[in-house]
C-alpha cells in the first residue's frame, strides 16, 4: 500500500475545484481581482499539483509538453487577433466598442472577457513549461540529491 494514498484521494478532489476557481476567477476578474492572469496561474498550479502528486510522466501524459508550446502561440493569437478584430470592424487595436456597437458595455465585455482568456491560456501554457524544463532536467553526474 502506498504512503501518499491520503494525498491522491485528496489531491483527487482537490485539483478540480482548483481548475474551477481559476475559471471564476478569469471569469469575475472584471469585477474584482483578478483576470486572465491570476487564473492562468491558478489553473498552471493545479497542474504543477498533479506532477508533484502522480509523477512527472502522469503529468506529461495528462497536458503533455506540445500543448504547452500551442498554448503559449495560441494565447496571443487569441490576444491579438481581438485587436484585429477591432481594427477590420474600424475602430482602434483593442477598441472592444465596435464588437456590439449597439450596446457598447456588451462589446466591452466581449472584448475584455477574450482578450483575458488569451492571456489564461498563454500564462498557464508558460507555467506548465516552466515546470516542466525544471522537473525534467537531468543531474550532473557526482551532484548529492537533498
Amino acid at each position: 500500500m502506498s504512503p501518499y494514498v491520503v494525498l491522491r484521494v485528496v489531491s483527487k478532489l482537490l485539483i478540480p475545484l482548483i481548475f474551477l476557481y481559476g475559471f471564476y476567477v478569469h471569469f469575475h476578474g472584471e469585477y474584482s481581482p483578478g483576470g486572465g492572469f491570476a487564473a492562468g496561474v491558478v489553473v498552471g498550479v493545479g497542474v504543477i499539483l498533479y506532477a508533484l502528486i502522480f509523477g512527472l510522466q502522469a503529468a506529461r501524459k495528462a497536458v503533455p509538453p506540445y500543448w504547452a508550446r500551442i498554448g503559449m502561440a495560441l494565447g496571443a493569437l487569441i490576444f491579438a487577433g481581438v485587436g484585429f478584430i477591432s481594427l477590420f470592424m474600424g475602430g482602434n487595436y483593442l477598441d472592444y466598442t465596435v464588437l456590439d456597437p449597439n450596446r457598447t458595455y456588451l462589446g466591452q465585455h466581449i472584448g475584455i472577457v477574450a482578450v483575458e482568456f488569451g492571456v489564461l491560456v498563454s500564462v498557464t501554457a508558460v507555467i506548465i513549461a516552466i515546470f516542466y524544463a525544471f522537473a525534467g532536467r537531468e543531474r550532473p553526474a557526482g551532484e548529492a540529491e537533498d
